[in-house]
């Protein structure tokens, strides 16, 4: 008997053929409106994803991207509570299910899971995907307004991908507050751009008020030791590139690199990284820099050489994101 594909590639094979019937430039058109909006500092007060033209743009062109974003934040996640399994999960904005799929692929089998999102066609398409993974068929998938007026059962998991940006200063306060509220573990994920990060530290801080413990990326719960307005923490995913990506970029490389940044937090204890690469290494002759933020915490430029030995040959296959040193 085969063994099941993985999340990964059920996910590449689902999304296959979900353009067939919509023109080229109207799916473009669709994807260039949806990068404007996602990458908008401005919350809009109607759903982004307006009907199915929109949906399968969406879902083809950044449904790949945030399932590899989120996977890393909580493969992150998932090494820091290494003995911890969610046994309910809930995704707020979820649109069509990228965060499902992620938790899935983090932490195989069937368990409760409730995609919640105010666009109803999203919601449709999510639950379509869906049925090409087993362990996603009983996903609920619910309509709701996330803002002030969300309220969510208690479950062991919450998840929010790339919705921050979406929601006016109070409506993401409401959500993280109500979030911290339902669950024993957070993970929020934002794109890796300056307005991102800020809106990420605000929401680290209402965690941390609310008696989380921060479990990845930092290495502590302490404040950022980055200085506003100076630099930003966020990291990098690779997503492979589908025919519509290639289409609207106008690129041949076969891959692309989502940025992204995020946090993981629980109400139970974590064992965080002693230290988080926060830049992609440098590897020059006979060394490797290594940019870390420290459990102090602070901030570190590490040089590690050929005289350090194992740790040497450990920095030089280090990849941006990963703890400092391997266990």
């Amino acid at each position: 008997m085969n063994a099941p594909a993985p999340p990964a590639e059920n996910l590449r094979a689902a999304l296959a053929g979900l353009l067939d019937g919509l023109p080229p430039r109207q799916a473009s058109q669709a994807v260039e409106r949806l990068i404007a909006s996602y990458r908008g500092a401005t919350p809009t007060d109607a759903p982004i994803l307006r009907d199915r033209a929109d949906v399968a743009a969406y879902a083809a062109y950044r449904m790949p991207a945030t399932f590899e974003a989120v996977r890393a934040a909580l493969e992150a996640f998932a090494d820091a509570v290494p003995a911890w399994v969610p046994g309910g999960h809930t995704d707020l904005g979820g649109g069509t299910g990228a965060a499902a799929w992620a938790v899935n692929a983090v932490w195989g089998g069937e368990r409760p899971v409730t995609v919640l999102d105010w666009a109803e066609p999203a919601l449709a398409l999510g639950r379509e995907i869906a049925a090409a993974n087993p362990e996603l068929r009983d996903v609920r998938w619910q309509r709701s307004r996330i803002g002030a007026a969300l309220t969510l059962d208690s479950t062991d998991l919450v998840t929010v991908s790339y919705v921050l940006n979406e929601l006016t200063a109070a409506d993401r306060t409401a959500l993280v507050d109500a979030a911290a509220a339902a669950a024993q573990a957070v993970v929020i994920v934002e794109p890796g751009t300056p307005d991102g990060y800020a809106r990420l530290i605000e929401a680290r801080d209402r965690l941390i008020t609310a008696g989380f413990r921060i479990a990845a990326p930092c290495p502590h719960s302490a404040a950022c030791p980055i200085a506003p307005g100076t630099d930003w923490c966020h990291f990098s995913a690779r997503v492979s590139r589908s025919s519509l990506h290639r289409q609207v970029k106008g690129g041949s490389l076969a891959y692309e690199d989502e940025k992204f940044a995020y946090v993981a937090a629980a109400r139970f204890p974590v064992e965080p990284a002693a230290n988080r690469v926060v830049r992609r290494p440098q590897i020059r002759k006979g060394q490797v820099l290594l940019d870390l933020c420290e459990s102090e915490p602070s901030l570190r430029r590490a040089t590690v050489t050929k005289r350090h030995g194992d740790l040497y040959r450990a920095a030089r296959d280090a990849d941006w994101g990963d703890a400092w040193p391997p266990s």
